[in-house]
Protein backbone atom coordinates (compact mmCIF):
# COMPACT_ATOMS: atom_id res chain seq x y z
CA UNK A 1 0.00 0.00 0.00
CA UNK A 2 1.75 3.51 -0.62
CA UNK A 3 0.65 6.55 0.29
CA UNK A 4 -0.56 7.67 -3.42
CA UNK A 5 -3.46 4.86 -2.10
CA UNK A 6 -5.10 5.86 0.51
CA UNK A 7 -8.54 7.31 -0.11
CA UNK A 8 -10.07 10.30 1.16
CA UNK A 9 -13.23 8.93 2.57
CA UNK A 10 -15.94 11.35 1.29
CA UNK A 11 -19.66 12.23 3.00
CA UNK A 12 -21.91 9.89 0.90
CA UNK A 13 -24.39 12.34 -0.95
CA UNK A 14 -27.60 11.94 0.52
CA UNK A 15 -28.66 11.42 4.49
CA UNK A 16 -29.52 7.60 3.62
CA UNK A 17 -25.85 7.37 2.54
CA UNK A 18 -24.50 8.92 5.40
CA UNK A 19 -26.66 6.68 7.79
CA UNK A 20 -25.04 4.03 5.63
CA UNK A 21 -21.64 5.14 7.10
CA UNK A 22 -22.60 5.50 10.68
CA UNK A 23 -23.49 1.98 10.30
CA UNK A 24 -20.84 0.74 8.93
CA UNK A 25 -18.20 2.70 11.74
CA UNK A 26 -20.55 0.68 14.13
CA UNK A 27 -20.08 -2.35 13.01
CA UNK A 28 -16.36 -2.15 13.65
CA UNK A 29 -16.65 -1.07 17.33
CA UNK A 30 -19.18 -4.35 18.07
CA UNK A 31 -15.95 -6.21 16.21
CA UNK A 32 -12.77 -4.39 17.86
CA UNK A 33 -14.39 -3.38 21.50
CA UNK A 34 -15.47 -6.59 23.65
CA UNK A 35 -17.20 -4.03 26.05
CA UNK A 36 -19.81 -2.92 23.65
CA UNK A 37 -23.18 -4.36 24.38
CA UNK A 38 -24.97 -2.70 21.66
CA UNK A 39 -25.22 -0.77 18.76
CA UNK A 40 -27.08 2.48 20.34
CA UNK A 41 -24.53 2.28 23.63
CA UNK A 42 -21.91 2.48 20.83
CA UNK A 43 -24.25 5.69 18.85
CA UNK A 44 -24.21 7.39 22.22
CA UNK A 45 -21.12 6.76 24.24
CA UNK A 46 -18.37 6.47 21.96
CA UNK A 47 -15.94 9.55 21.56
CA UNK A 48 -13.78 8.17 19.24
CA UNK A 49 -16.50 7.42 16.65
CA UNK A 50 -18.11 10.63 17.13
CA UNK A 51 -14.59 12.35 16.49
CA UNK A 52 -14.84 10.45 13.28
CA UNK A 53 -18.03 11.77 12.46
CA UNK A 54 -17.49 15.15 12.78
CA UNK A 55 -14.15 14.71 11.12
CA UNK A 56 -15.58 13.74 7.87
CA UNK A 57 -17.72 17.33 7.99
CA UNK A 58 -14.85 18.95 8.44
CA UNK A 59 -12.90 17.25 5.56
CA UNK A 60 -15.12 17.74 3.39
CA UNK A 61 -15.24 21.31 3.80
CA UNK A 62 -11.50 21.67 4.21
CA UNK A 63 -10.96 19.65 0.91
CA UNK A 64 -13.44 22.53 -0.65
CA UNK A 65 -11.86 25.32 0.52
CA UNK A 66 -13.34 26.72 3.75
CA UNK A 67 -10.63 25.95 5.96
CA UNK A 68 -10.89 28.16 9.23
CA UNK A 69 -14.79 26.85 9.45
CA UNK A 70 -12.90 23.46 9.05
CA UNK A 71 -10.26 24.25 12.02
CA UNK A 72 -13.57 25.55 13.86
CA UNK A 73 -15.42 22.36 13.73
CA UNK A 74 -12.49 20.42 14.47
CA UNK A 75 -11.93 22.32 17.76
CA UNK A 76 -15.07 21.82 18.88
CA UNK A 77 -15.10 18.07 18.00
CA UNK A 78 -12.13 18.51 19.95
CA UNK A 79 -13.52 19.83 23.35
CA UNK A 80 -16.16 17.15 23.02
CA UNK A 81 -14.19 14.08 22.45
CA UNK A 82 -10.55 14.89 23.42
CA UNK A 83 -9.78 13.73 20.08
CA UNK A 84 -7.73 15.99 17.70
CA UNK A 85 -8.28 14.88 14.06
CA UNK A 86 -7.14 18.08 12.04
CA UNK A 87 -9.54 18.22 9.02
CA UNK A 88 -6.59 17.81 6.35
CA UNK A 89 -6.28 14.03 7.57
CA UNK A 90 -7.21 11.90 5.41
CA UNK A 91 -9.28 8.60 6.48
CA UNK A 92 -9.93 5.35 5.08
CA UNK A 93 -13.67 3.57 6.22
CA UNK A 94 -13.57 1.24 9.12
CA UNK A 95 -11.79 3.41 11.55
CA UNK A 96 -12.15 2.75 15.49
CA UNK A 97 -10.16 4.97 18.06
CA UNK A 98 -10.38 2.94 21.36
CA UNK A 99 -11.08 5.49 24.40
CA UNK A 100 -9.70 7.81 22.63
CA UNK A 101 -8.49 10.61 24.85
CA UNK A 102 -5.45 12.48 23.87
CA UNK A 103 -5.45 11.04 20.07
CA UNK A 104 -3.70 13.64 17.95
CA UNK A 105 -3.74 13.04 14.18
CA UNK A 106 -2.16 15.68 12.41
CA UNK A 107 -2.79 17.47 8.97
CA UNK A 108 -1.49 15.59 6.49
CA UNK A 109 -1.39 11.75 8.03
CA UNK A 110 -2.91 9.45 5.70
CA UNK A 111 -4.59 6.41 7.85
CA UNK A 112 -5.71 3.02 5.43
CA UNK A 113 -8.77 1.27 5.92
CA UNK A 114 -10.02 -1.11 9.08
CA UNK A 115 -6.85 0.54 11.37
CA UNK A 116 -7.47 1.03 15.23
CA UNK A 117 -5.70 3.39 17.83
CA UNK A 118 -5.85 3.79 21.14
CA UNK A 119 -5.60 6.27 23.69
CA UNK A 120 -2.82 8.56 23.52
CA UNK A 121 -1.58 7.98 20.12
CA UNK A 122 0.09 10.63 18.48
CA UNK A 123 0.42 10.80 14.55
CA UNK A 124 2.70 13.87 14.51
CA UNK A 125 4.52 15.96 11.93
CA UNK A 126 8.83 16.84 12.59
CA UNK A 127 9.53 19.27 10.13
CA UNK A 128 8.36 22.68 9.18
CA UNK A 129 7.57 22.10 5.76
CA UNK A 130 4.00 22.50 4.36
CA UNK A 131 4.36 19.36 2.45
CA UNK A 132 3.55 16.06 3.15
CA UNK A 133 5.12 15.86 6.76
CA UNK A 134 2.88 13.47 9.08
CA UNK A 135 2.97 9.56 8.42
CA UNK A 136 0.81 7.14 6.38
CA UNK A 137 -0.62 4.29 8.03
CA UNK A 138 -1.51 1.19 5.85
CA UNK A 139 -4.58 -0.79 6.03
CA UNK A 140 -5.28 -3.07 9.59
CA UNK A 141 -2.68 -1.32 11.06
CA UNK A 142 -3.08 -1.76 15.03
CA UNK A 143 -1.40 1.48 16.93
CA UNK A 144 -1.29 0.48 20.96
CA UNK A 145 -1.62 3.03 23.67
CA UNK A 146 0.30 6.31 24.23
CA UNK A 147 2.51 5.34 20.67
CA UNK A 148 4.02 8.03 18.72
CA UNK A 149 4.16 7.32 15.38
CA UNK A 150 6.34 10.87 13.97
CA UNK A 151 7.35 12.16 10.44
CA UNK A 152 6.83 11.54 6.70
CA UNK A 153 7.13 7.79 6.91
CA UNK A 154 5.27 4.83 6.34
CA UNK A 155 3.59 2.04 8.76
CA UNK A 156 2.69 -0.92 6.17
CA UNK A 157 -0.65 -3.09 6.62
CA UNK A 158 -0.98 -5.46 8.97
CA UNK A 159 1.48 -4.25 11.42
CA UNK A 160 1.15 -3.73 14.74
CA UNK A 161 2.73 -0.48 16.48
CA UNK A 162 3.85 -1.49 20.74
CA UNK A 163 1.84 0.47 23.58
CA UNK A 164 4.16 3.93 24.33
CA UNK A 165 6.36 2.69 21.44
CA UNK A 166 7.82 5.95 19.47
CA UNK A 167 8.29 5.56 15.84
CA UNK A 168 10.23 7.39 13.09
CA UNK A 169 11.34 5.52 10.20
CA UNK A 170 9.63 2.99 7.72
CA UNK A 171 8.18 0.12 9.08
CA UNK A 172 7.43 -2.95 6.38
CA UNK A 173 4.43 -4.81 5.99
CA UNK A 174 3.24 -7.60 8.80
CA UNK A 175 5.78 -6.12 11.38
CA UNK A 176 5.77 -5.55 15.34
CA UNK A 177 7.41 -2.16 16.62
CA UNK A 178 8.62 -1.86 20.07
CA UNK A 179 10.04 0.18 22.48
CA UNK A 180 12.14 3.85 22.03
CA UNK A 181 12.81 4.39 19.36
CA UNK A 182 10.79 1.63 17.81
CA UNK A 183 12.93 -1.22 16.87
CA UNK A 184 10.90 -3.49 14.22
CA UNK A 185 10.78 -7.37 14.90
CA UNK A 186 9.34 -9.21 11.75
CA UNK A 187 6.14 -11.27 12.49
CA UNK A 188 7.02 -14.94 12.76
CA UNK A 189 3.37 -15.88 11.88
CA UNK A 190 2.02 -13.10 9.24
CA UNK A 191 -1.40 -11.57 10.18
CA UNK A 192 -3.59 -12.18 7.06
CA UNK A 193 -6.10 -9.48 5.88
CA UNK A 194 -8.64 -12.27 6.23
CA UNK A 195 -8.02 -12.77 10.07
CA UNK A 196 -9.51 -10.84 12.98
CA UNK A 197 -8.03 -7.72 14.24
CA UNK A 198 -4.78 -7.83 15.79
CA UNK A 199 -5.64 -5.94 19.48
CA UNK A 200 -3.08 -7.22 21.34
CA UNK A 201 -1.06 -4.89 21.29
CA UNK A 202 0.62 -5.47 24.91
CA UNK A 203 2.11 -8.52 23.59
CA UNK A 204 5.73 -7.80 22.88
CA UNK A 205 9.06 -9.44 22.64
CA UNK A 206 11.56 -8.72 25.16
CA UNK A 207 14.62 -7.96 22.66
CA UNK A 208 16.78 -6.87 25.18
CA UNK A 209 16.50 -9.70 27.42
CA UNK A 210 16.91 -12.19 24.92
CA UNK A 211 19.93 -10.44 23.52
CA UNK A 212 21.61 -10.21 27.22
CA UNK A 213 21.22 -14.16 27.40
CA UNK A 214 22.65 -15.01 24.30
CA UNK A 215 25.44 -13.32 25.05
CA UNK A 216 26.14 -14.64 28.32
CA UNK A 217 25.26 -17.98 27.04
CA UNK A 218 28.05 -17.37 24.62
CA UNK A 219 30.72 -15.66 27.36
CA UNK A 220 30.16 -18.63 29.31
CA UNK A 221 31.27 -21.03 26.32
CA UNK A 222 34.12 -18.90 26.08
CA UNK A 223 35.44 -19.06 29.54
CA UNK A 224 34.61 -22.60 29.45
CA UNK A 225 37.59 -22.82 26.24
CA UNK A 226 40.18 -20.61 27.85
CA UNK A 227 40.08 -21.87 31.43
CA UNK A 228 42.74 -24.42 32.57
CA UNK A 229 40.25 -27.00 33.65
CA UNK A 230 43.56 -28.71 35.71
CA UNK A 231 42.85 -25.60 38.65
CA UNK A 232 39.92 -24.20 39.48
CA UNK A 233 38.16 -21.32 38.37
CA UNK A 234 35.34 -19.04 38.63
CA UNK A 235 32.87 -18.05 36.08
CA UNK A 236 31.84 -14.52 35.74
CA UNK A 237 28.53 -13.33 35.44
CA UNK A 238 26.59 -15.54 33.42
CA UNK A 239 23.47 -16.68 32.05
CA UNK A 240 21.26 -19.12 34.80
CA UNK A 241 20.69 -22.36 33.75
CA UNK A 242 16.71 -21.64 34.13
CA UNK A 243 15.22 -18.29 34.40
CA UNK A 244 11.05 -17.84 34.58
CA UNK A 245 11.13 -14.94 33.14
CA UNK A 246 12.26 -16.04 29.76
CA UNK A 247 11.77 -20.04 29.69
CA UNK A 248 8.54 -21.46 27.95
CA UNK A 249 8.03 -18.06 26.40
CA UNK A 250 6.73 -18.11 23.19
CA UNK A 251 8.29 -15.05 21.27
CA UNK A 252 6.19 -15.52 18.31
CA UNK A 253 4.41 -12.48 17.33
Amino acid sequence: MTAQSIPILKIPKGFIGYISMIQKDIASALERDPAARSSLEILMLYPGLHALWIHRISHWLWVHGTKLPARWISQIARGLTGIEIHPGAKIGSGLFIDHGMGVVIGETAEIGNEVTLYHGVTLGGTSLSKGKRHPTIGDRVTIGAGAKVLGNIMIGADSRIGANAVVVKTVPENSVVIGVPGQIVKRSQPHLATDAPDLNHTSLPDIIGVTLKELLQRVDELEDKIQDHSVEHIHHIHAPETNDSWEGIDFAI
